[in-house]
């Protein structure tokens, strides 16, 4: 599996998300810029409830902001209409999920399989690349396992592996070892290194976790708001 050419900066520019109206109003972040380069790994930490999710989902389209832009290469992609917004997300966004909202009814080669087919992609080829990034993830002797057979980090993985099937532009993940023990996590957070050394993918990641974010390239600590940079050897 090779760097992509499709891989591109990510910028935001004068985000901010507010929910509710008037007096009920309750503003999240506001006006916050930064730039995610090609081929960086980004951890974004802070305290429970700062809103780190909200803007991993922003960043990642599954929510819009009540202002501000994001721009992937250069083009703001909430101008798209939803359809557009949803092929594009399926296309170039690799999302993994704290709770990995993996299908039980299919086993961990078919969940895999699942974005290539969605995308209209040929079964054939969609089952060949499953099978690499299953084979690269060590899983290769659970591929017709159900997930209620697999272990908290063999379906994390199934979730990555399935993140990275249509070799996305980015890779955000959310609190990827929350709920995992230091061993199996500590597993996770080296996997994750080596993707973004080996094949180049840019990755974008909320944690608690101070071992993963020490790994990560550049830290954005979110606090009242805005983003603060911090020191990070990487």
């Amino acid at each position: 599996m090779n760097n992509d050419s499709r891989q591109m900066d990510v910028q935001a520019l004068g985000v901010t998300k507010v929910f509710g109206e008037g007096v009920h109003a309750i503003e999240i972040f506001k006006d916050l810029s930064f730039v995610i380069r090609r081929g960086e790994r980004i951890a974004i930490v802070g305290a429970s409830g700062a809103g780190k999710s909200t803007l991993l989902h922003i960043v990642g389209t599954l929510d819009e902001p009540t202002s501000g832009k994001v721009l992937y290469g250069g083009e703001d992609v909430f101008l798209r209409s939803e359809p557009e917004l949803a092929q594009f997300r399926n296309r170039h966004i690799g999302f993994v999920f704290q709770f990995h909202y993996l299908l039980p009814e299919f086993d961990a080669l078919e969940n895999v399989m699942m974005p290539g087919l969605i995308a209209g992609m040929s079964r054939k080829d969609v089952e060949a690349e499953a099978l690499s990034l299953l084979e690269m993830l060590g899983l290769t002797h659970r591929l017709k396992h159900r997930i209620g057979e697999l272990s908290g980090g063999e379906q994390q993985r199934v979730s990555v592996a399935r993140a990275l099937l249509l070799r996305p532009s980015i890779f955000l993940a959310d609190e990827p070892s929350g709920n995992l023990d230091s061993r199996t996590g500590r597993t996770l957070h080296e996997l994750l290194v080596r993707l973004n050394e080996e094949i180049g993918l840019t990755m974008v990641i909320v944690t608690h976790n101070s071992d993963l974010a020490s790994r990560m390239h550049r830290v954005l600590r979110l606090v009242d708001g805005q983003l603060r940079e911090e020191r990070n050897g990487g």
